[in-house]
C-alpha cells in the first residue's frame, strides 16, 4: 500500500445512514475501495472473500455486536486476517466499554458523533501502528501497553520484558 487511495476499508454497521456517512467521509480522504455490511456475520463472510486493510466496525449491532465481530477476526481459526486494524465506533464512551473494546483487540476507537478529522487522525494512526501483536488463550491483538508505565511497582509482566532472565512472582510481591 503506497497511498490511502489503495487501501481496502470495511464498514460494518446496522444502521444505513451511519454507513452512508462513512462511505462519504472515507471519499473525502481518498479512500474509494469501501465495502460495506450491515451485520458482523456479512462482514466476516466479506473478509473471506475480499482482502482488507482497515475495519470501522459499530459496537450496537444485533445479533452479533462489535465486540465479538472483534473477537470472530482476533481469534477465529477460520479469519483471514486477525492482523487487520479494527477501529470501534459507538457513542457510548464509558471506560468500561473502552477497556472491553481494548480488550478484545481493537486498534482503536472512535466515539460518535465521528469528525472527519478525528477519523482521519484515528486511520492512520492504525494503519501505522507498530505495537507487536500478543497471543493468549483468550486475547489476539495489539499489545495493550502502549508504552512503559512510571508508575508500575509490579513484576515483569511478560517473558520478553528487557532484563528478564527469571522472576519469582513471590519474591517480587514482598519487595512491592
Amino acid at each position: 500500500m503506497s497511498s490511502i487511495s489503495e487501501i481496502q476499508v470495511l464498514v460494518v454497521d446496522d444502521n444505513r445512514q451511519m454507513r452512508f456517512l462513512m462511505r462519504c467521509l472515507l471519499r473525502a480522504a481518498g479512500v474509494y475501495r469501501v465495502a460495506e455490511a450491515d451485520g458482523a456475520l456479512e462482514a466476516f463472510d466479506l473478509l473471506n472473500r475480499f482482502p482488507v486493510d482497515l475495519i470501522l466496525v459499530d459496537w450496537l449491532m444485533q445479533p452479533v455486536d462489535g465486540i465479538a465481530f472483534t473477537k470472530m477476526v482476533r481469534l477465529s481459526e477460520e479469519s483471514p486476517n486477525p492482523y487487520a486494524p479494527i477501529l470501534m465506533m459507538t457513542a457510548h464512551t464509558e471506560k468500561s466499554r473502552v477497556a472491553a473494546a481494548r480488550d478484545a483487540g481493537v486498534t482503536g476507537f472512535l466515539r460518535k458523533p465521528i469528525s472527519a478529522r478525528v477519523l482521519f487522525d484515528r486511520m492512520s494512526a492504525a494503519l501505522l501502528d507498530t505495537r507487536v501483536f500478543i497471543r493468549t488463550p483468550t486475547y489476539f491483538g495489539p499489545d495493550r501497553r502502549r508504552g512503559a508505565s512510571a508508575n508500575y511497582a509490579g513484576p515483569l509482566r511478560r517473558s520478553d520484558d528487557p532484563g528478564r532472565e527469571f522472576i519469582d512472582i513471590e519474591d517480587a510481591r514482598l519487595r512491592a
